[in-house]
């Protein structure tokens, strides 16, 4: 009896110490992250309102909802949004779910991703975990108290989502719906960061945490895509085709959500089985042993970057490729899908070109260019993650200059801008061409797509100028491929006036295939590009190392 109490003693005492001090890590995430936070929870709920706001505008009687579901019925359409049920009784609420849960999905668990592994892996990375450590903290109270976090803002969001769609007393769009619409979303975002809870296990790297999470995420849109188009099941094996089997909006049904619940906490004991056989700041994965000499590539300054950067381009490449084929896929029925909606008809006249589908390949160009600035940004400011991390100092010690070393990450950026739009154009334009049965669209699309280069390094020139002057702020680079989405996108669709085009970037690039090639404002834009990077690497060259 006193043995079994003793032990039992032990085991509670264990469990207790092992959270020591989440609340604190609680509170001190809150804190760091009180920008962060509302920032995703405000772009999150503005998207879905205004997307909701926008579908009554484009889709406000019957018959446009009709001839929008018949065009959404095809595989590539189905591929795109979700399962054909929907398109059974096509209400403005059965289109937010069918259309945006599943791109919501993913927007959820990008931000789901990246706050679980900046809380547990990037703090190790960093060696700052090791330091709380060495306080009262227990073993998994970093990993609870991004959890708590990170399903606190989920949860947050899901009441955001709910209340402003269910306010906006809408046709369809019911507060039932709303609530369990909402709810989708949280249970997204928790079975998405018990994936990252795993993955900062397994790998000792935050962007390798990172990059394997999303991974999970792609994957499972993947199989939702798969089983929507084939009707074969596929669709739930996957946390995305669960929350859209709820059927939000027409039938209301809560249950798939206690799967994505089930497997996220299955998910999260896997994480803690799986952190107690490691030590802090390792991983599971054991790193390759190196060569005995470093290749004559890491010997130079450009190989060396290349060599931090190869992960994300090739990863983001193949993305872009993929999100090519995609749309390239629909080229051929563009005009039926765009037949009768009055705003995409306005916009692809304005547009003009030879034929709809060149129009509308016109339009999804600027969105796959925005979507390639993404990565431009992430690489463009790894050099200051090098800096925090503590990394870049060791090398500037050496006989290397810190122009050459900034001036190398930046010309791996530039070349992975290259990479990343000539991805997106063969992916395009061999789909396109094949949907289009014309083989001249290949060669026309790739062209397009590159004409948006100078773009992309006037926006490198912002991230090297913000990290050379101001790099405690060098995250509003963000805002540059932000504000090209809002008028690059929402902005054609909703007649943004023309001087808020002009501000972005993309808006001085000629709309190929449909626009003539005017090198004009190309040569500008890499003009305004050289001089920014110019002006960052000079500053870089002025001011202290590792300023926080």
């Amino acid at each position: 009896m006193t043995t079994t109490t003793t032990r039992t003693a032990v085991t509670a005492q264990d469990r207790g110490s092992a959270l020591t001090g989440t609340g604190a890590l609680v509170r001190f995430i809150l804190r760091r992250d009180r920008v962060r936070i509302p920032v995703w929870l405000a772009a999150l709920t503005i998207t879905t309102v205004g997307t909701a706001q926008s579908f009554q505008d484009l889709y406000g009687d019957d018959a446009d909802r009709a001839r929008t579901a018949e065009t959404m019925g095809t595989p590539a359409g189905l591929a795109m949004t979700g399962p054909a049920h929907y398109l059974e009784n096509y209400t403005l609420g059965a289109m937010m779910s069918h259309q945006m849960l599943g791109f919501m999905a993913i927007m959820v668990g990008l931000m789901s991703v990246l706050a679980v592994v900046r809380h547990t892996r990037a703090e190790e990375e960093t060696g700052r975990a090791e330091l709380v450590r060495a306080n009262v903290v227990g073993r998994h109270a970093h990993l609870v108290a991004a959890l708590v976090v990170v399903t606190a803002t989920n949860v947050v969001l899901a009441l955001l989502i709910a209340a402003g769609l269910g306010g906006l007393g809408m046709a369809g769009i019911t507060w039932p719906g709303a609530l369990l619409y909402g709810a989708a979303h949280a249970a997204a975002g928790i079975v998405f960061a018990g994936a990252a809870a795993v993955t900062v296990q397994i790998t000792d790297h935050s962007r390798g945490a990172s990059g394997l999470a999303l991974a999970v995420v792609g994957v499972a849109y993947v199989l939702r895509a798969a089983g929507d188009v084939g009707d074969n099941g596929l669709s739930w094996l996957s946390p995305i085709g669960w929350i859209q089997a709820t059927w939000a909006f027409l039938e209301n049904r809560w249950w798939p959500l206690l799967l994505a619940l089930a497997l996220a906490a299955a998910l999260v004991l896997v994480a803690f089985r799986l952190s107690v056989r490691r030590d802090v700041g390792a991983a599971l994965r054991q790193p390759r042993r190196g060569a005995a000499a470093a290749s004559n590539a890491l010997a130079n300054p450009i190989g060396f970057a290349l060599r931090l950067h190869r992960g994300l381009m090739f990863g983001f490449g193949v993305a872009m490729l993929l999100l090519g084929i995609t749309y390239g896929s629909i080229l051929g029925e563009a005009e039926d899908m765009l037949a009768g909606i009055d705003v995409f008809s306005d916009v692809i006249a304005e547009i003009g070109g030879a034929s709809v589908a060149e129009s509308f390949a016109s339009m999804v160009m600027v969105i796959m260019a925005i979507i390639a600035s993404v990565y431009v940004v992430m690489a463009a400011l790894r050099p200051r993650a090098e800096e925090n991390a503590g990394r870049a100092e060791p090398v500037l010690a050496t006989a290397l200059s810190r122009t050459r070393w900034l001036g190398s990450h930046l010309v791996v950026v530039l070349i992975g801008s290259v990479v990343m739009l000539l991805a997106a154009g063969l992916g395009i334009g061999l789909s396109g061409a094949s949907s289009m049965g014309d083989a001249a669209m290949a060669g026309k699309l790739v062209g397009a797509s590159l004409a948006y280069l100078p773009a992309l390094w006037v926006i490198a020139g912002v991230a090297v100028v913000l990290v050379g002057l101001a790099p405690r702020v060098a995250a509003l680079a963000w805002v540059v491929p932000l504000y090209a989405f809002l008028v690059g996108y929402l902005g054609q669709i909703l007649q943004f006036p023309t001087w808020m085009n002009n501000l972005s970037p993309f808006g001085h690039i000629p709309q190929l295939p449909v626009d003539d090639l005017d090198l004009v404002p190309l040569v500008v834009l890499t003009g305004l590009a050289a001089v920014l990077a110019a002006c960052g690497l000079l500053a870089f060259r002025e001011r202290e190392v590792n300023v926080t």
